[in-house]
């Protein structure tokens, strides 16, 4: 059997994936770090009913639940709020 061309590029990884292909032998899970975030604390948020539409509106395209999806954006801004004090 013909071995597998490994990724080029992101991009090309990321169709592979989408594609259905299996990526495992193209992953070094010896360099995997899995991080833990502490003690988890539920929060209840009043926003606008537009606005949740327009969220389920994004999660339903890319396949993932409310929740998750707003996880993730409040990880990534917080992250940003790090590296924008760190450069002040």
């Amino acid at each position: 059997m013909k071995k597998k061309m490994l990724a080029k590029s992101t991009k090309e990884f990321d169709s592979r994936f989408d594609a259905g292909e299996d990526i495992h032998n193209l992953i070094d899970m010896s360099k995997a770090t899995v991080v833990h975030h502490g003690k988890k604390t539920r929060i209840t948020l009043d926003i606008a009913e537009s606005l949740v539409n327009e969220i389920d509106n994004i999660r339903q395209k890319i396949g993932v639940d409310r929740g998750a999806l707003i996880k993730v954006w409040l990880h990534e801004r917080v992250r940003q709020e790090k590296e924008a004090n760190k450069a002040s």
